[in-house]
């Protein structure tokens, strides 16, 4: 019975022989519980997703076994790549909303793992038999409902590591053989591209412990010559956010008047640029203000992939980079992967 946790991956640097791989697919998470005309799409913290995907509930019970539960995930496609942004804006409060953006980019789902079928449940089952029942199970699916591929191949996998990245995905996931399915727990593997770029710091954020660092802002020069906010790297140690504090404070910019960003509280400004600070449905109650910094600083991160012009997750601090100066930090750096279309993955 729903919620369910799905079961979990830690990082490591490379793919680990002798295990079944699978793309990291970069969309919502998500449980699926079916039995007959009920269906109910459980988030990976255990709320219901299911109103802000009602293209997928009715294909689910076309394509689904009559009971299960099926672990996966809920993707958007749009020109042959995943769409992040795309599947974010499905969870709005308006169902007529939710309705017209279902009719426009129709969500995906992607099945990985079956944790139950009928009335036995497969989580002490080994991965490779739960492998083989999910096969059996979506025999005669169809999109919207796909099957991941899957493989015992290491050097498939390494070659999925390189292509995939193209259709917009994160990386591999690799999954002992003999895995029961543990929901909650990290014994899965996940490896992730690692890029580095040289970015400008532009402000900070309080940490929400105390008036220490919690991220710093970053930002780089488009074509136009304007800075763009990109993203924030974060995990700094306790001692390290104090340090910051001090170390920062010279480039402080107390009022903020001719910051790039200065007009970030204007909420028409997010529409020609992008700042900081702009409010969304996930960020409704949290405290957005930033503490402005001279654009003088540059420091090297390391990032996993873009979404769009910006990092798709948080980035992580390497270094100082005193040796660079703030205008020759750019997009033109950044590596863009070769294209590679989605249904391409898709077809295994």
């Amino acid at each position: 019975m729903p919620p369910v946790k799905p079961m979990l991956a830690k990082s490591v640097k490379k793919i680990p022989p002798g295990m079944q791989y699978e793309a990291k697919w970069d969309g919502f998470r998500a449980i699926l519980h079916r039995d007959g005309d009920d269906v109910v799409i459980g988030s990976r913290t255990g709320k219901p997703l299911t109103r802000y995907f009602p293209e997928l509930a009715d294909a689910l019970r076309e394509r689904l076994p009559e009971r299960c539960v099926v672990d996966g995930e809920i993707v958007i496609v749009h020109g042959g790549r995943l769409d992040f942004d795309r599947l974010t804006e499905r969870i709005h409060p308006a169902d007529s909303r939710v309705r017209t953006l279902a009719e426009r980019t129709p969500a995906r789902f992607i099945a990985f793992d079956l944790l139950a079928l009928g009335d036995e449940s497969l989580l002490d089952t080994p991965l490779t038999e739960r492998r083989t029942a999910l096969e059996r199970a979506l025999s005669g699916s169809a999109a919207p409902v796909h099957l991941a591929p899957a493989t015992t191949d290491t050097e498939v996998a390494e070659q999925w590591f390189e292509q995939y990245e193209g259709a917009g995905l994160d990386g591999v996931i690799a999954k002992p053989l003999d895995l029961p399915y543990r929901p909650d727990a990290r014994l899965m593997y996940k490896i992730k591209h690692e890029r580095t770029a040289d970015v400008v710091v532009a402000g900070y954020r309080f940490h929400k412990s105390g008036p220490v660092v919690g991220s710093l802002l970053l930002g780089l020069y488009d074509d136009k010559g304007a800075l763009q906010h990109v993203g924030v790297c974060a995990a700094f140690s306790a001692r390290r956010r104090e340090e910051l504090v001090e170390e920062l404070e010279p480039l402080v910019m107390d009022p903020p008047t001719g910051h790039p960003w200065a007009s970030w509280a204007d909420a028409a400004a997010h529409e020609g640029a992008r700042l900081p600070g702009a409010q969304s449905r996930w960020s409704a109650k949290k405290d957005l203000s930033w503490v402005a910094l001279r654009p003088e600083r540059v420091c090297e991160v390391a990032y996993d992939h873009m979404e769009g012009d910006r990092f798709r997750h948080t980035a992580q601090f390497r270094r100082w980079r005193p040796d660079r100066t703030p205008e020759s930090c750019g997009y033109a750096q950044l590596e863009e992967p070769v294209s590679y279309d989605l249904d391409e993955v898709l077809s295994g």
